[in-house]
């Protein structure tokens, strides 16, 4: 099974949404599929704060990672969060969200990209060793914030 990475389109939209509706079941994310769809669909349409990769075939996705841009000065320029990652239960255990995530930086760093950040929690041990795999490292001194408005 190959973690091949397709940039997501509008025409992707209904292989997207029930993946991203497991991801949120797993997750205990409580949100209708209207402000699901409300939230992708400007990504599939090429909004320029982010995107959305399908993970594995496009016809048959096995995963997505969302990515949102912003700006950093302290990491030189632009720089992005991975949003949300997730791989089908089936699939999992075989590497592929490692491949994806090792093959993410070199599609964004050609946008010039400068880094990459992402939030896991501190006890999910199988998550923190599979970012650690991909190259991510935790700032101790620093902790993901959030004030929704």
């Amino acid at each position: 099974m190959s973690a091949a990475l397709t940039l997501a389109t509008p025409d992707h939209i209904d292989r997207l949404l029930p993946l991203v509706a497991a991801f949120h079941a797993e997750q205990g994310i409580e949100m209708s599929d209207d402000a699901r769809r409300a939230g992708l669909a400007p990504l599939l349409d090429g909004i320029p704060h982010g995107c959305a990769y399908l993970v594995g075939p496009p016809r048959a996705p096995i995963g997505y990672i969302v990515i949102t841009f912003g700006w950093s000065i302290e990491f030189g320029g632009l720089d992005a969060i991975i949003d949300e990652l997730y791989i089908r239960p089936g699939v999992r255990g075989r590497g592929i969200a490692t491949e994806a995530l090792l093959t993410l930086p070199n599609a964004l760093a050609s946008g010039g990209l400068k880094a990459i950040h992402l939030e896991v929690d501190r006890d999910n041990a199988a998550a923190v060793a599979l970012y650690r795999r991909a190259g991510f490292q935790p700032r101790e001194r620093y902790m993901f914030m959030s004030r929704k408005l």
